[in-house]
């Protein structure tokens, strides 16, 4: 990749307040075992009802939607791609003038291309991405692949979704085909879309050792969280975790790789942070890790996660699944952002995830049980929450006094982002 971008040419000018469609299609395994899709958007209506649903993102003021179509009914084969639906909804989009986050893969893959075990599947994924760069030229904001860590950590070592696999091997390898496939998309996008900026939406995550005698495990743990990052952003690793992967079926050459095609795509990144009161977990020194609920939430947590990359931050998703304390939430979680924001972490953007209630996330998608989660600024009959109401009134308040403080943004120079020559060229030999 030859040129170089010119950072003020690519992050936006404005705070981007975001909602949006929660569209997971794992693979799980049924009562009998056989496998089995899970089509959030099918269980949630958005199938019948995506005009509706664009409507009451402009009902709350809003101009950003994360959002993406079904990739595992798109793309039907190498080269193949049926972009009716797509077709309809990213031009109902344009014309409402929301501009979609978009979310080329979200925890699953058509089921000719297998899962992420496949060696194959970064290559196909990334012709995919750029077939939707050129059917959609105008999109300037994505998120390739949504969640790598959690997707590798429940397909490979929990064995709940998709390979359903149970190991350190298997999490590496969908680790880094992930990873892998993430990046060639970028580029693939770029070739197309050069103004792109992507934001990748990743899971903050903390562990704490509940006792001393838990410390090295725990530690262990909050090095590898960053893992998906470290591939994404071109960061090198620790010792300890260089050493998890190289026993893990990565070669030097794949890390090196990784290293080398990062560096040239940082420029163009955003960090985005989930945070959940579900992503901090007690470690004792043998035995299950555990939830601990919050301790350290967003701003430390986020903090961490700067402090090594040195990226632009958007809040990519939150929520509660507690209608009633959600709007509470939302005010927290808001004010760990513009605590951080204040302390000089470019923050870009804000977004409660989702846009309407989501059904049997409480079961991680593994059961059909249609249990309805209260998570949205809406119900599914679209009616409007108390935590809806509330980020409404927020980004009404909000809404002219952030812009200007984004501009910090645009004092990041590409070199600054850009690993040194000599890291570049490392084990070429």
């Amino acid at each position: 990749m030859a040129r170089k971008p010119a950072i003020s040419h690519r992050k936006p000018h404005t705070f981007l307040f975001a909602t949006g469609i929660e569209n997971s299609y794992p693979v799980v395994g049924g009562p009998d075992g056989a496998p089995r899709r899970v089509d959030e958007m099918a269980k949630c209506g958005h199938y019948q009802r995506w005009k509706e649903d664009f409507a009451l993102v402009k009902e709350l003021g809003l101009e950003y939607l994360r959002y993406g179509p079904p990739y595992y009914r798109e793309h039907l084969g190498p080269g193949k791609y049926d972009w009716n639906f797509a077709r309809q909804t990213f031009g109902e989009l344009r014309r409402l003038r929301i501009e979609p986050i978009t979310d080329l893969c979200h925890f699953g893959v058509p089921d000719w291309a297998g899962d992420f075990q496949n060696p194959d599947w970064p290559e196909l994924f990334a012709e995919y991405a750029g077939a939707f760069a050129r059917q959609f030229p105008w999109v300037r904001f994505y998120t390739p692949v949504n969640e790598i860590f959690v997707t590798a950590t429940f397909s490979g070592e929990y064995g709940w979704w998709n390979e359903r696999q149970k190991s350190d091997y298997a999490f590496v390898t969908a680790l880094k085909h992930l990873a892998k496939a993430n990046l060639l998309a970028e580029k693939a996008i770029l070739e197309v879309q050069p103004n792109a900026l992507f934001i990748q939406s990743e899971s903050s995550e903390y562990f704490h050792a509940v006792d001393p005698s838990a410390h090295g495990r725990a530690a262990a743990l909050n090095h590898r969280r960053f893992l998906s990052l470290d591939l994404s952003y071109g960061h090198d690793v620790r010792g300890v975790m260089y050493e998890y992967l190289m026993d893990n079926g990565m070669t030097r050459e794949e890390y090196h790789w990784f290293l080398r095609q990062a560096a040239q795509l940082r420029p163009y990144c955003v960090m985005g942070t989930d945070y959940y009161i579900t992503n901090e977990h007690l470690v004792p020194p043998r035995g299950p890790v555990k939830g601990s609920g919050e301790i350290f939430g967003y701003y430390v947590i986020t903090r961490q996660y700067y402090e090594r990359y040195h990226l632009p931050v958007m809040h990519t998703e939150t929520n509660l699944g507690d209608a009633e304390r959600a709007p509470a939430w939302l005010w927290k979680e808001w004010a760990n952002m513009v605590r951080l924001k204040d302390d000089g972490v470019p923050i870009i953007g804000f977004t409660w995830y989702s846009l309407t209630d989501q059904v049997d996330w409480d079961t991680t998608l593994r059961e059909d049980n249609g249990h309805v989660n209260p998570l949205g600024l809406y119900d599914l009959d679209r009616k409007i929450r108390p935590v809806g109401q509330a980020y409404r009134e927020l980004v009404k308040q909000w809404r002219h006094l952030l812009p200007t403080e984004s501009l910090c943004l645009h004092g990041l120079e590409p070199d600054e982002l850009e690993a040194p020559e000599e890291l570049l060229k490392w084990g070429e030999d």
